[in-house]
This record gives structure tokens, C-alpha cells and sequence, in this order.
């Protein structure tokens, strides 16, 4: 009996160090990187120099962050870039494999950059750039208005409405404004796809295609706040019948 309770306690304070440990690795990059250097509120963590114009994909992505109403100019992130660090690494193995995650006040990514072309590359594939750090800031955003207790993935939030608004936000160009156009979009793409293709033949998934539509259709249609929508208890269902009976009389309209 005691043998046995000795080696509880031995595991449990194991785990104990290792979780701390994470914890401090997690909380500190520049544990697992050579340099850093600053761009305004934000800290970039690397081993190679950055390509000078990521600061501008930087910029370019702090503009349609200032398009939420969570906004905050006080908000001050890292930025963790994937060069070689097992930062990302570690990331990806607590979280899966993502083109970026944003946490907390961390946006990690995890896809090769080709800022020159405004894409990250991932398994063949391209993310733009300048959106997809708006999206993982955004989520940085959520934390911050949200307090970690009322976060995903502490808090029980529906993903279309978390990953939807990230998305909404992150997709400010005028060139996907239109609901109107995004949801023919998808109605012109093959469902056998994960992925939709945007006019710059970068992608989002299908998934957070849709959830973008409904949030956009909330925001925008309905004229619904997101603290407003957060605490609606609409099912996603209902919400994309009646997205899709909108959208139906105005083609109807449009046509007359």
C-alpha cells in the first residue's frame, strides 16, 4: 500500500514539473527562439531575420483587426514564427496541426511564409497572409473582451459563432464584403471539397466558410452586436434557414 502510494506521489510530481515546465515554455517563445524584435504592440519571436515585408502584412492586419468592436489598441501580441523553433512544434502538438493558431496573447504559425506573395503554404496549400493573422488576432481579441472563463475552449461557445467571427473580421476586403456573392460562392462549389478558393487562390475551409456567412448574415442583416450574438441561443440551423430564405428573395428581387 505504501509502495503504491509513493509511486502516485512520485507520478503526480512528475507531472506536475513537465506541466510547469509546458507552461513556461508556452508563456516564454524566446525560450525556444534565438532573436525577437519589436513592431509597434507587437513582439515577433524568430531564429531567421523576417522578410521586412511582414511588418507591413503585420499592418495591413492590424486594419481589419480595428474592424471588430472588440477592438482594443492596448492589446499587445506575439507573434511566433515557424523557422525552425520547436515552439511551433510544441504548439502543434498540444492543439493539432493548423496554417496558425491564436491564443491568449500569442498567434503562432505554423505554415511556411511567403510574404513577398502575402500566403502562408501548408501541405500544398495557401492561407493569405494579412487575413490569416487577423484571424488568430482576433481570437486574441475574444480572450482579452471575454476573460479566459468565457473563452473557447474553457467556455461552451458555439464554434460557428468563435472560428465565424474570427473569420467575418479577418475578411474585410471589398472584394468579400458581398454576402450576397459569398454565399453564391459556395453554392457554386463542389461539395466534395474541404476547401472553398477565394479570387486570390489562397483558401478557407468549407467549415469556416459557412460559420463566416452566418456571422456576417448576424451581424450585418440582422444588425446583431457579437456580445448579442454570443448569448443568443438560436440554433445554427435556424440561423442558416433563414440566411438562406434571405438570400433566395433577393436573387428573387433581383431578377424582377
Amino acid at each position: 500500500m505504501k509502495q503504491n502510494i509513493k509511486k502516485w506521489t512520485l507520478r503526480i510530481i512528475v507531472t506536475g514539473i513537465f506541466i510547469g515546465l509546458l507552461l513556461t515554455i508556452i508563456l516564454n517563445p524566446i525560450l525556444t527562439y534565438a532573436n525577437k524584435t519589436t513592431h509597434n504592440d507587437y513582439t515577433i519571436f524568430y531564429n531567421t531575420k523576417p522578410d521586412p515585408i511582414f511588418f507591413s502584412n503585420l499592418d495591413q492586419a492590424t486594419e481589419l483587426l480595428k474592424k471588430s468592436e472588440l477592438y482594443n489598441e492596448n492589446l499587445k501580441l506575439d507573434i511566433c514564427l515557424s523557422d525552425g523553433s520547436q515552439y511551433p512544434d510544441i504548439i502543434k502538438a498540444i492543439r493539432g496541426q493548423a496554417f496558425a493558431w491564436g491564443f491568449y496573447d500569442k498567434v503562432v504559425l505554423q505554415g511556411k511564409m511567403y510574404c513577398k506573395y502575402n500566403y502562408v503554404e501548408l501541405n500544398g496549400y495557401r492561407w493569405n497572409l494579412t487575413q490569416l493573422l487577423a484571424h488568430e488576432m482576433t481570437h486574441c481579441l475574444q480572450f482579452k473582451k471575454l476573460g479566459f472563463w468565457n473563452s473557447k475552449p474553457v467556455a461552451n461557445i458555439d464554434n460557428w459563432k468563435w472560428e465565424g467571427y474570427a473569420e467575418y473580421i479577418s475578411r474585410q476586403d471589398k472584394n468579400l464584403k458581398n454576402l450576397l456573392k459569398n454565399i453564391e460562392r459556395i453554392q457554386k462549389e463542389s461539395k466534395n471539397t474541404w476547401e472553398i478558393y477565394l479570387d486570390d487562390s489562397t483558401i478557407t475551409s468549407r467549415e469556416y466558410y459557412n460559420y463566416w456567412n452566418l456571422v456576417q448574415y448576424c451581424l450585418e442583416i440582422k444588425k446583431m452586436s457579437y456580445p448579442k450574438l454570443l448569448i443568443d441561443t438560436t440554433s445554427e440551423d435556424i440561423i442558416k434557414q433563414e440566411m438562406m430564405k434571405w438570400y433566395i428573395d433577393k436573387k428573387a428581387n433581383a431578377q424582377h
